[in-house]
């Protein structure tokens, strides 16, 4: 039922009763309807500064939990490491500490610091152990190769790496160009099986004009067991000083080229083993190349 606006005009009166009420412990429910008060903002204004009984305050589960995260925060403690503890979110974190002083950045310690560095190097050594291991399996897998398994590598490897003939350059020579020593090892085992004369090879040197050649000619000599004396000028690159290489160092020893004379039907049958592969590699029902 409505009441009149009357019923307010004794407002010090009412707000007498209110306080009383209120300090007799009765919530504002209990008040509005002792009084008959069905407006909000007079009812907050007659027990304005008169504070709730303690029974009316609903515990905050969180209070607990925003005071610890204070603490934690001016004892120098990052949101992340709060977070980890107490198991809050950042954004509440973010809230409850926002009117707190960031806290000063901390160097770590020389114990911590190596306490770090041991962890990456243990990681370090178990990543290494387990390379190791699979390349050690891999290598058990391959075990002693066959003639016919040496030769069809050899094919591949040169149609990878070698000098190869094209229809506007003739080219119908044997020709090896390669940095990686085994690889120079597995290329001259494949000649050999081929019965290359070993009086038709001739190898030569490509390397920058800044790296020490004669370490370079002289390790290449030891590698395919010939003499310095019997390798051909060796080709120098030119320096390029606004170039960053990285192959420097006393393990940088350029390239080793090897040529076959006489060897245009060499070249030609390696071409038509290559061609072989392939067609023997295509899928038996595709029918294509």
């Amino acid at each position: 039922m409505a009441h009149s606006p009357n019923k307010y005009a004794d407002f010090e009166g009412l707000r007498e009763r209110a306080v009383a009420l209120r300090r007799e412990g009765l919530s504002r429910r209990q008040i509005r309807d002792r009084l008959r008060v069905d407006n909000n903002d007079i009812l907050n204004r007659l027990l304005e500064g008169e504070p709730p009984p303690e029974w009316t305050k609903r515990p905050n589960a969180k209070d607990d939990v925003r005071e610890r995260a204070r603490e934690l925060r001016l004892q120098g403690w990052t949101y992340d490491q709060i977070q980890v503890e107490l198991g809050c979110s950042k954004g509440s974190i973010s809230l409850w500490v926002r009117d707190l002083p960031k806290p000063e950045r901390r160097e770590p310690s020389e114990q911590a610091k190596l306490a770090a560095r041991k962890r990456w190097e243990h990681e370090l050594a178990v990543r290494d152990a387990a390379r190791e291991q699979t390349k050690a399996a891999a290598l058990q897998e391959v075990g002693r190769m066959t003639e016919r398994e040496l030769f069809l590598l050899g094919v591949g490897l040169y149609w990878a790496e070698g000098a190869k003939d094209k229809s506007y350059s003739r080219r119908e020579y044997v020709l090896f160009v390669n940095s990686d020593p085994d690889m120079i090892k597995v290329f001259i085992a494949w000649l050999e099986l081929l019965e290359v004369e070993r009086e038709r090879l001739r190898f030569r040197v490509m390397i920058h004009e800044n790296a020490d050649v004669a370490a370079a000619e002289q390790y290449w000599a030891s590698l395919v067991g010939t003499d310095t004396t019997s390798f051909g000028k060796t080709t120098l690159k030119k320096h390029n000083p606004k170039t960053v290489r990285k192959n420097v160092g006393d393990h940088y020893r350029g390239c080793l080229v090897i040529g076959v004379v006489q060897s245009a039907d060499l070249y030609r049958r390696i071409e038509g083993w290559w061609n072989g592969i392939v067609l023997g590699s295509a899928p038996a029902s595709s029918g294509k190349v």
